[in-house]
């Protein structure tokens, strides 16, 4: 036997596609059976697994199950969970390895597998040897058992241990997601007055949909926030590892700069501390870290390289644009935006300033929304290598850390592959207006126009 998975759904850090066109329950299965294999082969045998909220998890994880356990490795089954949970399943149960089935932030037919071995991120040539593996029909044989384990109270209270951060009035906003659970639990032993919206698990996300970087789903709790007064308001991903942030003034603020707001008081306790961020970073959050003492490390968009490399230069925070913040000081390195939540409290409360005071302390930038232009999944590289070959040849000052991020006399933009769709991204950022024109009309002259 053996199987062979649509290469769309093969993606740079999890397996990801949409279910009934690119992905199936044989896919599931398919990737149970070779990660078991992955698991034996290095001489493991337990794997935990949770599912998000999607009306297709519970079907996706049947199947995952049923392959872990044929490729003889036991299976820890913890059930509705946001990603984080899982992720912490599996660095505090005796197991060798996790998978989450998620769709993550994606449109409601999508579905995938981010997965873990032994505790560290598996990703690139990691998926690309599950493929290997399930073509060839290489698969280990077995029985394994499989047992169920509730995690939920345990990891709450991981996050809120130590807590000191104070009361305030926020309002919240699950997205339908499956971090709804987990977060009712937690404003249980919050102090201060918590207002929820959204908390309830459904998979069809009939509010808005759960992706905090579109400013649009942050309608509601911009609402929310204005209407009780409160002192900020926090909103999660699909998953539950994605943070968003509105403050008092009903302002969003971005990943990078809620990275910036938690990085000064880790600055202050380590000082000169690396600290990680993505490529798609605003420029002047690296100012603001480097204000603070800080040292910028930029590194690829996506959870797997950051957690790489927050490991590689031992950084106490790292986070990306789109809301993933991670934490190497206090916690475990994976992203997780309920501790990052958590950990936003008690640097509001230590700070004795308020949170949209924090955000006027950042030096201001004028920058693009991040936005897509649809590219089929195969041809996305060669887009942009086919840039790279022009910009080289008109002597741009270029960075390819991550797709290719241009510096100009105003500012920068960047261009890159998505690693979770078929998509190109693009962003663009100067110091103002006309700055940000002039930038704009240079990316407008290699052939991508911003909306708007």
């Amino acid at each position: 036997m053996s199987h062979h998975f649509a290469p769309d759904i093969l993606r740079a850090y999890d397996i990801r596609g949409t279910v009934g066109r690119t992905l199936h329950a044989a896919d599931a299965h398919a990737v149970g059976r070779s990660f078991a294999t992955r698991i034996r082969r290095a001489g493991g045998r337990r794997v935990a697994v949770g599912y998000d909220g999607r009306t297709h998890s519970p079907m996706l994880e049947a199947a995952l199950v049923a392959g872990l356990a044929a490729g003889g490795v036991d299976v820890v089954r913890i059930g509705l969970c946001p990603s984080p949970m899982l992720y912490y399943a599996a660095h505090t149960l005796e197991v060798d390895g996790g998978i989450q089935v998620t769709g993550s932030h994606n449109p409601k037919q999508d579905n995938g597998f981010k997965l873990v071995l032994h505790r560290a991120s598996f990703f690139g040539d990691d998926i690309r040897d599950l493929a290997a593996i399930a073509a060839a029909g290489d698969w280990s044989v077995g029985d394994g058992i499989v047992t169920d384990a509730d995690v939920g109270d345990d990891y709450v209270g991981r996050v809120m241990a130590g807590y000191a951060g104070g009361a305030f009035r926020i309002g919240w906003d699950a997205g339908n997601g499956a971090a709804g659970p987990a977060l009712q639990k937690l404003v249980e032993r919050l102090p201060g007055e918590h207002h929820l919206l959204f908390a309830d698990v459904d998979g069809e996300f009939p509010n808005h949909h759960p992706d905090p970087t579109i400013e649009a789903n942050l309608t509601d709790l911009k609402r929310l926030v204005a209407d009780k007064r409160l002192d900020f308001g926090v909103a999660f991903d699909g998953d539950g590892d994605r943070i968003g942030l509105v403050d008092g003034l009903g302002r969003v603020l971005w990943g990078d700069e809620i990275l910036a707001i938690l990085a000064q008081p880790l600055l202050a306790r380590f000082p000169g501390a690396a600290i990680v961020a993505d490529v798609k970073s605003s420029q002047a959050v690296f100012d603001r870290i480097e204000t603070l003492g800080g040292r910028v490390v930029m590194g690829r968009t996506g959870h797997s390289h950051m957690k790489a490399l927050m490991q590689e230069t031992g950084a106490p925070i790292g986070g990306e644009l789109s809301g993933h913040i991670f934490f190497g000081d206090g916690w475990y390195g994976f992203d997780d935006a309920l501790y990052a939540a958590v950990r936003l409290i008690q640097t509001v409360h230590v700070s004795g300033t308020t949170l949209a005071e924090l955000r006027d302390q950042l030096p201001p930038r004028c920058a693009t929304p991040e936005w897509r232009v649809p590219v089929a999944e195969g041809e996305k590289q060669a887009a942009v290598a086919a840039l790279v070959d022009r910009l080289r040849g008109e002597g741009a000052a270029i960075d390819l850390t991550d797709g290719v991020r241009v510096t100009t006399p105003d500012g920068w933009w960047l261009l890159r592959a998505s690693n979770t769709e078929a998509a190109l991204t693009l962003r663009a950022e100067a110091r103002d207006a006309e700055g940000l024109a002039r930038v704009t009309d240079h990316l407008a002259a290699h052939g991508f126009v911003a909306p708007g």
